[in-house]
C-alpha cells in the first residue's frame, strides 16, 4: 500500500492553536501516539496522521482543535476522554455544559456523558461507583449550570456525618466549623466549578450546607440538592431525604455501596432505594466501573486491583 493512502493530512485555519493542541513537548500528540498506534507529525497548520486508526486520530484532533478555538484548554485528560468516547463508536466526546461565566465542564467517559443526560432529564438521579470516577463532581457541576441557567434559585448540599454518629456537638465551633470536615469533598468540587463565585454564594445563602440530619422537616423548592456519600444513610435517613423533593427542585445521591460505614459495612439505605426505584418514572441510576475513574491513571488500577481482591 502506498504511503500516501495510509497517511491522512489535516489543514488548521489557525495554525497558532497547533502549539496548544500538540500540548508542551508534543505530549499530546505522544499520548494519542501511544493510545491509537498512530504517528503524528505537524508542520506550519499542517499535521500528518499516519497508521491504520488514523482516521478515529483525525476526529480526535480535529474535536480537540475546536475545543482550543472555544477558549478551553487541552491536556493529557482530555486526550484521554476523546479516546474513550470514540472507543463507544461517537465521533467526539458529548458538548460542556457551562457552569460559570468563562467556566465550562466535559464529562470525560461515556459512563459520565450517560450520568449528565440523566440528570438533564430527571429529577431524581443516582450516582453509583467507586472512588474518583467524578460522580459528585458532575452533579456539582450540573448543580452549577442549573443555578447559572436559573432554572434553580439555590444549591444544598448534605451528606451523613457517620463519622460523628449525627451529633457534632463535642467538635468545636459553630454548626459550619462542626460540618465543614465532612462536607469539604463537595466544597472543593463547587469551587472547581464556580471558582471564587462559590464562596460569595455561599455567604449569600444560595449555596446551603447542611448534615442529612438538618434535613428532616423541611420542603426544598427549587434547589438543586446533591446528597453525598449516601452509602452511609440508614435507610430511615434515605427515606427522609428523598422525601424533601419540592417544587421545580432536582436531587442527585452519590455513593459506592462497597464502601458504607455503617455497622456490618453495609449500604442498607442505598441499597433498599436503589431496589425499591429502580424502573420508577423520572428516577435515573448511573453505575460507574473502575474504568470510569479519571483521578491519576493509578487509581483506576487500584480500584480493580482491590475489586479483584474482593471477589
Amino acid at each position: 500500500m502506498s504511503a500516501k493512502k495510509t497517511q491522512l493530512t489535516l489543514e488548521f485555519p489557525d495554525n497558532s492553536l497547533l502549539a496548544a493542541l500538540g500540548g508542551a513537548h508534543e505530549k499530546n500528540f505522544a499520548r494519542l501516539e501511544q493510545a491509537l498506534g498512530v504517528r503524528l507529525s505537524s508542520r506550519g497548520n499542517l499535521v500528518a496522521v499516519e497508521g491504520a486508526n488514523r482516521e478515529r486520530a483525525a476526529a480526535i484532533l480535529k474535536s480537540l482543535h475546536a475545543r482550543l478555538e472555544a477558549g478551553e484548554s487541552v491536556t493529557l485528560a482530555e486526550v484521554d476522554s476523546e479516546v474513550r468516547f470514540t472507543e463507544t463508536g461517537r465521533e467526539a466526546a458529548p458538548g460542556a455544559i457551562r457552569t460559570a461565566s468563562g467556566r465550562v465542564t466535559r464529562p470525560r467517559t461515556p459512563a459520565q456523558g450517560a450520568y449528565l443526560d440523566l440528570m438533564r432529564v430527571n429529577p431524581l438521579v443516582f450516582g453509583i461507583g467507586p472512588a474518583g470516577t467524578g460522580k459528585t463532581y458532575l452533579a456539582a457541576a450540573f448543580a452549577a449550570h442549573m443555578l447559572q441557567e436559573r432554572r434553580v434559585e439555590r444549591i444544598i448540599l448534605s451528606r451523613p456525618a457517620i463519622e460523628a454518629g449525627e451529633r457534632l456537638g463535642f467538635l468545636p465551633g459553630g454548626l459550619d466549623e462542626k460540618i465543614d470536615p465532612y462536607l469539604r469533598p463537595l466544597h472543593d468540587a463547587l469551587f472547581d466549578v464556580l471558582g471564587d463565585k462559590a464562596a460569595r454564594l455561599r455567604e449569600q445563602g444560595v449555596i446551603e450546607v447542611a448534615p442529612l440530619a438538618f434535613m428532616r422537616g423541611r420542603t426544598l423548592t427549587r434547589a438543586f440538592v446533591i446528597l453525598d456519600e449516601a452509602q452511609n444513610a440508614t435507610s430511615a435517613q434515605m427515606k427522609m431525604a428523598l422525601t424533601r423533593l419540592g417544587e421545580d427542585s432536582q436531587m442527585v445521591v452519590t455513593g459506592d455501596t462497597t464502601q458504607s460505614d455503617l455497622p456490618g459495612g453495609r449500604a442498607e439505605g442505598l441499597d433498599e432505594a436503589l431496589e425499591i426505584l429502580e424502573g420508577i418514572e423520572g428516577v435515573g441510576i448511573a453505575r460507574f466501573t473502575a474504568s470510569d475513574v479519571v483521578r491519576h491513571p493509578l487509581v483506576g488500577r487500584i480500584v480493580a486491583a482491590y475489586d479483584r481482591k474482593v471477589r
